[in-house]
């Protein structure tokens, strides 16, 4: 069985296939090259091949095309796919001119980097547009008297545009958080062997420069191999996201249980065994892929704990982990698009004559 996210069927439910895209083979392998490219274009400032020669071999890595699966006996070997992918690199452009300086995470953290960079920009955007759908909701509904709830009891009236309003705020400040955490993790990775970038000298943050304004991050002043925040905010925000959607899931789940009514929703899923039922899938999803999240969060905070100048162990935690995060929050924000359309009516006189 494979997970959720590509399964056959169960992928139906879970998938988003724009930021599966991000985060695949083909696009991290694209991104390692990438980096290669650049590298190889100014390797010169550091001295380490003239700039005639690093031209050449960029040029010529650009023209590679490699199937993703030409790294899998290498990465089985090294733990890591860059061995392999530098050397299919010299073998197909005949160049030497490549890589020499930089070190595997460098490659494969920044080839990261751009995959969560652009998966931060989507979901800004998916944030955005789900901020305006709450608002139009408000502005139908929201004056509509309903029963507050609190410990699940009945409490005192309150408006629909109150209940909205806890699911609309959180997504303000998520868009901030997202706005705040962007330069924190749009960052070239540059160190060399054992981070302190010996092997660059004082081209170090030339070359980095220049490396980072090719792929469109910026640079540092030194390398992030074994400091991980950045990474654990990534997740922690992602988890946030979800959070917050799966509160107004678990909202709607309960706002559409049978004596309640406290909405309708348009289109719910159907049941083999009862037919009269019309279950609130994408509210229940919303609650799902909200727990899956935070229980990923706490192995990315796991994944912080690196040793020394370099962790295999943590590092490679992070690949499993990240990517079906990014995944989640994308597909939980397009459902509670969809969920929101759904929505017919919101309130109910029953407890309040």
């Amino acid at each position: 069985m494979t997970g959720v996210f590509d399964h056959p069927w169960l992928s139906g439910l879970f998938a988003d296939d724009e930021i599966a895209a991000l985060w695949s083979a083909e696009a991290q392998l694209s991104s390692m090259m990438a980096f290669e490219a650049a590298w190889s274009r100014h390797g010169h400032l550091a001295g380490l091949w003239s700039e005639k020669d690093g031209a050449s071999a960029a040029s010529a890595i650009r023209q590679v095309m490699l199937a993703p699966v030409a790294l899998r006996e290498g990465t089985a070997q090294d733990g890591v796919c860059v061995p392999a992918l530098v050397q299919l690199l010299k073998q197909r452009t005949g160049s030497d001119a490549i890589h020499k300086g930089a070190t595997s995470q460098d490659v494969i953290d920044t080839a990261t980097v751009l995959s969560l960079v652009q998966s931060l920009d989507v979901l800004d955007q998916r944030v955005r547009l789900l901020l305006n759908n709450l608002s139009d909701l408000k502005g139908r509904f929201g004056g509509v008297t309903m029963m507050g709830r609190t410990r699940m009891q009945a409490a005192m009236p309150i408006s629909v545009a109150d209940r909205i309003e806890t699911w609309r705020l959180p997504l303000l400040a998520h868009h901030d958080r997202l706005s705040q955490l962007r330069p924190r993790v749009a960052l070239v990775q540059i160190g060399g062997a054992a981070g302190d970038r010996a092997a660059l000298g004082d081209a170090a943050d030339v070359l980095g420069a220049a490396v980072a304004q090719d792929l469109g991050l910026s640079s540092t002043s030194r390398s992030w191999h074994a400091t991980r925040d950045g990474m654990a905010e990534a997740a922690s925000v992602l988890s946030l996201i979800t959070g917050s959607l799966g509160k107004m899931g678990q909202d709607i789940c309960l706002m559409a249980q049978q004596g309640i009514d406290e909405i309708t929703l348009a289109g719910g899923g159907g049941s083999s065994a009862m037919p009269h039922k019309q279950n609130p899938v994408l509210a229940e999803l919303l609650v799902t892929l909200a727990r899956f999240n935070a229980t990923q969060v706490s192995g990315m905070h796991s994944a912080m704990i690196h040793e020394q100048e370099r962790s295999g162990a943590a590092w490679s935690l992070e690949w499993m982990l990240l990517p079906q995060m990014a995944q989640a929050t994308g597909r939980a924000l397009n459902v509670a698009k969809s969920l929101v359309a759904q929505i017919e009516h919101i309130g109910t006189s029953d407890q309040l004559s």
